[in-house]
């Protein structure tokens, strides 16, 4: 039994990385969208690279930056996605765990 609890704290540790990453990942695009939008209403675009910041063609940063964005999206998907199966994975520990509860519960009443 503390197996199964030290079992579904560690999958509860991995939900909350996993949600933190997705997090992530969404601030991320939230990032891209908000720079692609921006590119769309100016003339001049420039690019920062390390300390240095130069001009910059706007489709070569749109195109950088929707690389970017599909990469994101993937990973926001697998993000999801694990986050699901953890979340499934939690709610069968837990259901097993309260069974060994209640079994407990009752063995000791008897």
């Amino acid at each position: 039994m503390s197996e199964k609890i030290q079992q579904l704290q560690l999958l509860q540790q991995n939900l909350q990385n996993v949600a933190l990453q997705k997090q992530q990942i969404q601030n991320q695009l939230l990032e891209l969208n908000s720079a692609l939008n921006e590119l769309g209403s100016t003339e001049k675009a420039y690019k920062i690279v390390g300390k240095i910041m130069f001009s910059a063609s706007k489709e070569d940063l749109v195109k950088d930056l929707n690389e970017k964005k599909e990469v994101a999206d993937v990973r926001l998907k697998n993000f999801s996605q694990q986050e699901e199966t953890l979340q499934k994975n939690i709610e069968e520990l837990q259901k097993e765990v309260m069974a060994e509860l209640q079994q407990d519960k009752e063995v000791k009443q008897n």
